[in-house]
């Protein structure tokens, strides 16, 4: 099976095949994507940027489900006939966010085996990341999902020569994400940083190093 780096070069040749049959857009930072019970009629691929899954209750519970970064895709559900959003995606920051119309998308699957064998590639590696999550959330401390956390929206997997990572994201999103309050975040945050693993220089910055805690916790 390929490995998580080929599929990150792989997404930006599915985008280049697709080439002109996409749409390009920039989002503003906490500028919705789409929105919950929306008809869902394309996918969309994170080009620049951050994008949040949340999903809400009738009565307003919300949850953040996933944080996504560059070549990630998402509203993938849009090949189910009549479907609906079934969470809320949202800019982190100022994003560029490609987009497929369904029909197009439908044509390029059937015209393409490769683009079809990547594309479900893709969704059986975010539930296996699905199924990390929810596993993590029961059998591992808050602080080192967080540290988890953090090294994925890293995505230090996908490029082997950058040991530093600048990440735009709020403690209170941090928090919801590994189902903690926001004050506890602050003190591990504090702790990874006196142990050298982050930095704050006006935005956070998470190191490769940050790995050496997940290995020796």
């Amino acid at each position: 099976m390929a490995n998580k780096r080929s599929l990150t070069r792989d997404s930006g040749d599915l985008l280049g095949r697709i080439g002109t049959q996409k749409t390009t857009r920039e989002y503003r930072n906490k500028e919705e994507i789409y929105s919950q019970g929306d008809a869902a009629d394309a996918m969309f691929c994170v080009e620049s940027g951050h994008v949040k899954l949340t999903a809400a209750s009738e009565r307003g519970k919300k949850a953040v489900l996933a944080i996504l970064g560059t070549g990630d895709f998402f509203g993938e559900n849009c090949l189910l006939r009549d479907s609906r959003r079934t969470t809320t995606a949202t800019a982190l920051q100022h994003s560029t966010i490609a987009c497929v119309k369904k029909a197009t998308l439908s044509r390029i699957m059937h015209r393409e085996a490769a683009f079809s064998n990547l594309l479900v590639f893709d969704l059986l590696s975010r539930m296996a990341r699905m199924q990390e999550d929810f596993t993590d959330q029961l059998l591992s401390s808050s602080e080192r999902r967080l540290a988890r956390l953090l090294l994925r929206l890293s995505h230090f997997e996908r490029s082997s020569g950058i040991d530093t990572a600048m990440l735009h994201v709020s403690q209170e999103t941090l928090a919801e994400m590994v189902g903690t309050t926001r004050s506890r975040v602050s003190h591990f945050m504090n702790r990874f940083r006196e142990m050298g693993l982050i930095s704050y220089n006006g935005s956070l910055q998470v190191h490769r190093a940050l790995r050496t805690f997940l290995l020796h916790e």
